[in-house]
């Protein structure tokens, strides 16, 4: 159990997701543990888990303190009563599997959002964009950000989103990360994708302080479930948030892709053999379909193919097809 959590504490750190969504579906069908024990234990670790993630993010500077403040303002309190829905309805399975559902088709949608913004990634650098000349994305083997971008915060959306994502937190121990942070993808596109994670984080830790005070007090709290989730969560958060803070943006997109992929399916109740080969496709097609797309938009196939030619002295940019490209040669003309 402790070594499962210190993968699914990983990829939390990592991509500010997947603690409820992995921990408790792991809980309850790899050992066992009833779900409303699962939902408690894992929350009251999380409660300590992820303000360790939280502490790195606010020292490399990739949070944003005004929405988490709003964040929290709506999620603190739906937490709570979400536990109380939760013991008002028994055991809410009609309840969750329509909220689980939901959710997961949140979770595909953000999926395929990272994905157009991956590919916009990669037409910036096919056409030679810059940030002087409208660069959309992160410069590549640049941090996803490296300064917080100006961001208009909008109160009453993010205090709703945070409520609502208090409210499922509550009931299901899923959404802290996952939810909060497609609707968050959703309200402000500007954030990078760390900032992203270390926002959601943050904003993450009163919410489920206050979803696990309730479960200590009404829920099934078990504590040798909860001293093995620490046992390997708070290592694997703070190395997942160290790489995270300082990962290329590229990589956090794709992590946070294939999180919100296996998140989705196992919100829509797909078992774990069909998850695993699920996944497995998606490692083995999804490379060859992006190097479809590298070719069509004029790059070479695979992304270190122009580090190798440009260290032989000749540079994909010096070839026709690239020239023909470059922005500056086409304003010329």
């Amino acid at each position: 159990m402790a070594i499962g959590s210190f993968l699914v504490a990983v990829v939390v750190g990592l991509t500010g997701m997947g603690g409820g969504a992995l921990m408790t579906p792991m809980l309850v069908t790899f050992f066992g543990v009833p779900p409303l024990a699962a939902v408690s234990s894992d929350l009251v670790a999380a409660a300590v888990m992820k303000p360790v993630g939280s502490l790195v993010h606010l020292r490399r500077g990739t949070v944003n303190l005004r929405l988490v403040a709003w964040l929290c303002a709506g999620s603190v309190p739906a937490a709570f009563c979400g536990v109380l829905i939760a013991r008002a309805l028994g055991t809410g399975e009609g309840v969750q599997s329509v909220i689980q559902k939901g959710l997961g088709i949140a979770l595909l949608i953000a999926a395929a959002g990272l994905a157009v913004r991956g590919y916009l990634a990669m037409r910036d650098r096919a056409e030679g964009r810059t940030p002087e000349t409208g660069r959309r994305t992160a410069a590549p083997g640049e941090p996803a950000a490296t300064e917080m971008p100006s961001v208009t915060v909008r109160p009453l959306p993010t205090a709703l989103v945070g409520a609502v994502g208090g409210l499922v937190v509550g009931i299901t121990s899923v959404g802290s990360g996952s939810l909060i942070i497609v609707a968050l993808l959703a309200l402000y596109p500007a954030l990078k994708a760390n900032q992203l994670v270390g926002t959601d984080l943050v904003q993450a830790v009163p919410l489920v302080m206050s979803a696990a005070l309730g479960h200590l007090l009404f829920g099934e709290f078990t504590l040798s479930v909860t001293v093995a989730l620490l046992a390997g969560s708070i290592p694997g958060v703070y190395l997942g948030s160290r790489i995270s803070s300082r990962a290329p943006g590229g990589l956090i997109r794709r992590a946070l892709a294939f999180v919100l992929l296996a998140s989705a399916l196992k919100m829509f109740g797909v078992g774990n053999a069909q998850t695993v080969w699920a996944l497995l496709a998606v490692l083995l097609l999804a490379p060859a379909f992006w190097m479809v797309l590298r070719v069509r938009c004029g790059l070479p196939p695979l992304p270190w193919t122009r580090t190798a030619a440009s260290s032989a002295g000749t540079s994909p940019d010096s070839s026709p097809d690239s020239s023909d490209r470059d922005p500056d040669r086409i304003a010329a003309q």
